[in-house]
C-alpha cells in the first residue's frame, strides 16, 4: 500500500509540474507580446501537443490558467477599512493599487480582452472584479450620502479606469503607458468629482507612480 500511495503520489507531483511549464511558458509568451496557441504553448515549453492538450483542451482554459486570482473583494487591508473612513482617500488607493494589478499583469489581461471580443466563450477574467473594489472603496458613501447609487457609480468609474481604455489610450491614442495611467486617473477623479460635486476633492490629475510594495498586491 506504501508502495502504491507513493508512485501516486509522484504522478501527481509530475502533473503539476507539468501544468506549471505549461503556465509559465504562456506567461513568457504572453510578457513577449505573442498570443499563443496550446500548441505554441507546449512547444515553448518542451511538452508535446497531446499532453497539453489533455490539461488544457482549447486556448480560452489555458489563458485561465495564467490570469490573476480573482477572489479579492477588496483593495484595501483590514486596518485600512477601520481607519480610512473618507470614500475619496479610500478610491484614492483603491485606484493606486488597480493601475498597480493592472501594471503587473497587463499582458495577461490583454490577452484576456482579446479573447473575449473573439466570440461568445467569455474567459473568466470577465467578471467585473475592479467594479467590486470600487463600490468597496466607496462603501462610507452609503451611508453619508444615500442618495446616490454606489454600484452605478462604481460602474462608471471602471468605464474610464481598466484594461480596455488603457489600451485605446496606448495602441490608438499614441500615449506612454505612463500617460495612459495619468490620464485614465484625472477621468476617474472627474466622475467622481461630478457624482460628489466639484467642492468634494481636487482632481488636478496627479500622476499615479506604483511602487515596489504597491506591485505585489495584486
Amino acid at each position: 500500500m506504501a508502495k502504491r500511495d507513493g508512485a501516486s503520489g509522484g504522478r501527481v507531483k509530475q502533473k503539476a509540474r507539468t501544468r506549471n511549464a505549461l503556465v509559465e511558458a504562456l506567461r513568457e509568451l504572453l510578457a513577449r507580446g505573442q498570443d499563443p496557441s496550446v500548441a505554441d504553448v507546449a512547444a515553448a515549453a518542451g511538452i508535446s501537443r497531446t499532453t497539453a492538450y489533455r490539461y488544457f483542451p482549447d486556448r480560452h482554459s489555458l489563458l485561465g490558467s495564467a490570469l490573476p486570482e480573482t477572489g479579492q473583494v477588496s483593495l484595501l487591508d483590514d486596518a485600512e477599512q477601520l481607519r480610512v473612513t473618507d470614500p475619496v482617500t479610500r478610491f484614492e488607493l483603491a485606484l493606486t493599487r488597480h493601475f498597480a494589478f493592472m501594471r503587473r499583469w497587463e499582458p495577461q489581461l490583454r490577452a484576456a480582452l482579446r479573447a473575449s471580443l473573439e466570440g461568445n466563450d467569455q474567459p473568466m477574467l470577465r467578471g467585473g472584479r475592479a467594479v467590486r473594489w470600487y463600490a468597496d472603496a466607496l462603501a462610507p458613501l452609503s451611508q453619508s450620502r444615500p442618495e446616490l447609487d454606489v454600484d452605478a457609480l462604481a460602474v462608471r468609474l471602471r468605464a474610464v479606469a481598466g484594461i480596455e481604455p488603457h489600451v485605446w489610450l496606448t495602441g490608438v491614442a499614441g500615449l506612454s503607458r505612463s500617460a495612459s495611467y495619468d490620464v485614465m486617473r484625472a477621468n476617474a477623479m472627474a466622475v467622481l468629482a461630478d457624482a460628489l460635486g466639484p467642492a468634494s476633492l481636487d482632481v488636478r490629475g496627479s500622476s499615479v507612480d506604483c511602487d515596489a510594495a504597491e506591485l505585489t498586491r495584486g
